[in-house]
């Protein structure tokens, strides 16, 4: 998301919540502490937005990664035992000039 948008967004919102705020009030002192208030919480609740998108992606590369392991140990030790064709050989992929 472009940071601009996100800008323009947020002062829309907080604008919105300012004239509805004023308009039930009618005190502007109130009304620039409420919208300040608001503005915090927007921003904390970005912020915990965007901790839970970064915990989640390294949650789903720790364990991308430890099935990659798990899966190159079992083709070491498909590797080490003669006389056996891996099936995971025969199921590769091939090149079409190959």
């Amino acid at each position: 998301m472009f940071a601009p948008r996100v800008f323009l967004s947020m002062i829309g919102a907080l604008a919105a919540f300012a004239v509805a705020t004023y308009y039930l009030n009618g005190s502007l002192a109130s009304t620039a502490i409420q919208t300040l208030i608001c503005a915090v919480l927007i921003q904390v609740g970005y912020f915990i937005a965007v901790l839970f998108l970064v915990w989640k992606e390294a949650r789903e590369r720790r364990r991308l990664s430890s099935q990659k392991q798990f899966m190159t140990a079992e083709a070491a030790n498909d590797e080490k035992q003669p006389g056996k064709v891996s099936l995971r050989r025969l199921n590769r992929p091939h090149h079409l000039n190959s």
